[in-house]
């Protein structure tokens, strides 16, 4: 549970990071594909990080 809400964490930080560029910026960063690709990368990318350390979630984070 922690890995998935790090994960969420990491990708909402990277969500609102580019709101102090200049306002011409926004509409690309914030455009409807970049917003869904975040969507679909929430949904995603806890899946991989479980994945990938498996080992580690599964012994309890001790390692």
């Amino acid at each position: 549970m922690t890995a998935v809400l790090a994960t969420w964490a990491a990708l909402i930080v990277l969500l609102l990071a580019p709101s102090s560029l200049p306002e011409e910026w926004h509409y690309y960063i914030y455009s409807p594909a970049s917003v869904g690709l975040w969507m679909l990368t929430m949904l995603v990318a806890p899946v991989v990080v479980c994945i990938v350390k498996w080992r580690w979630i599964r012994s309890g984070g001790s390692r």
